[in-house]
């Protein structure tokens, strides 16, 4: 089985590769979930509405975006339901949301600049400049940047691309480069492309590591696997869904590392911020005088954003956030009339600009200094999400609702990135196993039925967060009780039907459907793409075959290899003693074994399974000197991890 490295967005489409005829169906709200949602507390603006329609120009007049080999990458009919009063079955506010999300077209913010939304997660934004035109953040997919390109030239002059701004280390900001420049326009010096310090490192190393375990988690978080509808899925609060192309990517040719720095770039004035350590780990936002836009990157968007994701990456710095919005808002914003992000609507007017920017930074340091205030107290994170609650004029602004991010988990996230996993209390320094806590747990309650009959009983009441808890034990403790699993799948979904958040929604229904109809086996779009391989430094590709080292396998094996790169400078040694898998720059091993002389993308091609070391010799893409066996032996212990791996059961 191949290693399946995907993309933060690419499995948002997947609903194409799964026929939900053949699954259980979803169940209709409980009364208690139509009572809970009826409760809700909507944000108190209605200018959103009319902020996000403003500027339209034109729309796209195709339902779908197509590759050259027909596939469809992007659909806009799938969520064409989003309109008019919620369903019972989704949280209002979130529904609020999905309607705000799912707006399409080209859009004039002012003029000479334009963004093209609603034809992927992200925006396009495209800014004017001497008879040229200078993208910022082209995409998830080249087909979606394309036709987001094309419909600006049907409504704008056709004059060339002459640069491309990548805001920050996500594919959804990258991915679609190769739809609107090419790699000989970049290297002829035509095109240049600008990013943030660290930006390679961080592409590359982001899905790679936990690369897996994570892509796993992003089908939860996305609800790549539910139906789109209102039993279903409704987006993911930052955006409706992603494209579904093959993310391309051409290497940075400016990079900036230094606040205050200013670039003409195609004769249009700009001033950047690093913004390190927000949203993501390499990122920057910036401001265009002639313009007085300021474009917040990801900073600042229209949700709550997350401190950690759900699908699981490392933790980001809640203060290094606030202070990034507080520096935006006081270097930029009495000298913008707009400020635009990489998602959702511009906000327009200077006053409306600092109030925005003002309470998100409120939003990220009450959360940063409330959650320390309650840790020095004594309180672990787990108590602190349930005990902290936002102000009022905080919590009634829509973009600071937690659609993408929540309050609750990103509390916990805090508490993590300061004290870690540990909470202090001994019981949790060697908890048993999920599965022997389960069953002891059901014993202790009087075995299996009583367990069902408990749960079944909290149901009834609508305590869904408690039938939960029981019934988790009870799934894992008797992992094949059709009951038990039916039950919990009720339990989840009622829970998803009432979340405002779109990632939480997500998980609980994706969970629903897993515990109904079992792991989907299906194939996914690899990220280990020519593009991304070529980013790649020899030494990541490196780190990363040691985390595939089968330890029981390797733990006899010593095997030492030099490897030559016909694309790459300098020499590697790599070895392998101790089931532990070394590598060395610029030095040759003192006992050989024999030495393999290939290109970087082969190594990528074999680290990631696309291709086998018995493949890459009789395909003479690679040659090796010395003992042909102990290079095979080498590739023995390097074992691919399969993605069907089990989250809501045992």
């Amino acid at each position: 089985m191949k290693t399946r490295f995907i993309t933060l967005v690419s499995v948002f489409i997947l609903v194409s590769f799964v026929s939900f005829a053949q699954q259980v169906q979803p169940n209709e709200a409980s009364k208690y979930t139509i009572e809970f949602n009826k409760k809700v507390e909507m944000p108190t603006s209605t200018e959103d509405f009319d902020d996000v329609k403003r500027g339209l120009i034109a729309k796209f007049d195709y339902p779908t975006i197509k590759s050259d080999s027909g596939k469809v990458v992007w659909d806009f009919t799938s969520y064409q339901f989003l309109t008019g009063n919620a369903p019972e079955t989704v949280n209002p506010s979130l529904w609020r949301q999905g309607i705000l999300t799912n707006y399409s077209g080209l859009f004039k913010v002012v003029d000479g600049v334009y963004q093209i939304r609603g034809a992927d997660v992200s925006n396009m934004t495209i800014i004017e400049a001497n008879k040229s035109i200078i993208i910022i953040d082209p995409l998830v997919s080249p087909e979606t940047a394309k036709a987001g390109l094309e419909l600006y030239y049907k409504n704008r002059p056709k004059v060339p691309v002459r640069a491309v701004i990548y805001t920050h280390s996500h594919t959804d900001h990258y991915g679609g480069v190769k739809g609107v420049v090419t790699e000989d326009e970049v290297k002829s010096g035509k095109v240049k492309i600008y990013a943030p310090d660290g930006f390679l490192e961080h592409v590359a190393s982001e899905f790679l590591y936990a690369g897996n375990a994570m892509s796993r988690r992003t089908m939860y978080m996305y609800g790549a696997l539910l139906a789109p509808g209102p039993k279903g899925g409704v987006g993911s609060g930052l955006g409706i869904a992603g494209s579904s192309g093959e993310a391309t990517l051409i290497a940075p040719t400016v990079i900036i590392k230094k606040d205050g720095e200013k670039h003409k770039i195609a004769g249009v004035d700009f001033e950047f911020i690093m913004a390190q350590n927000t949203e993501a780990p390499s990122e920057m936002f910036f401001f265009i005088p002639k313009y007085k836009v300021i474009c917040a990157a990801e900073v600042s968007t229209h949700t709550m954003h997350n401190i950690l994701t759900l699908r699981g990456a490392q933790v980001r710095d809640s203060k290094s956030w606030w202070k990034a919005l507080n520096k935006m808002n006081n270097d930029f914003s009495q000298r913008a009339d707009v400020i635009t992000a990489s998602h959702h609507w511009p906000v327009w007017g200077r006053e409306k600009i600092y109030k925005y920017l003002n309470k998100q930074r409120d939003l990220y340091k009450y959360m940063h200094d409330q959650t320390l205030n309650l840790m020095n107290q004594g309180y672990t994170g787990i108590e602190i999400a349930e005990m902290i609650k936002l102000p009022e004029s905080i919590y009634t602004e829509g973009y600071n609702r937690g659609y993408y991010g929540s309050l609750s988990h990103n509390v916990k996230a805090i508490y993590q990135y300061y004290l870690g996993w540990f909470d202090g209390n001994p019981v949790n320094l060697h908890r048993l196993t999920p599965v022997d806590e389960s069953k002891k747990y059901v014993a202790a309650v009087g075995g299996i039925q009583n367990a069902i009959d408990i749960g079944q009983k909290a149901i009834d009441s609508g305590e869904y967060r408690w039938a939960s808890t029981i019934l988790y034990n009870a799934v894992f403790a008797d992992p094949e009780n059709k009951k038990a699993k039916d039950l919990l799948a009720v339990a989840y979904e009622q829970l998803g039907y009432q979340v405002e958040n779109a990632t939480w929604r997500n998980f609980y229904l994706q969970g629903a459907s897993e515990l109904r109809n079992g792991v989907p086996k299906i194939e996914l779009p690899s990220m280990a793409t020519p593009d991304t391989i070529k980013a790649m430094p020899v030494d990541m590709i490196f780190e990363f075959m040691g985390v595939l080292v089968d330890a029981e396998q390797a733990k006899s094996k010593v095997i030492n290899i030099n490897w030559n790169f016909k694309d790459v400078k300098g020499k590697y040694t790599t070895t392998l003693e101790n089931s532990v898998f070394l590598y060395s720059a610029d030095r040759e091993a003192d006992k050989l074994d024999a030495t393999v002389t290939t290109e970087k993308s082969v190594l990528g091609d074999l680290s990631s399974g696309k291709i086998t070391i018995k493949d890459a010799i009789d395909k003479n893409l690679l040659t090796i000197q010395g003992d042909k066996n102990k290079v095979l032996d080498l590739f023995s212990v390097f074992k691919q991890f399969s993605l069907a791996f089990n989250i809501a059961t045992p």
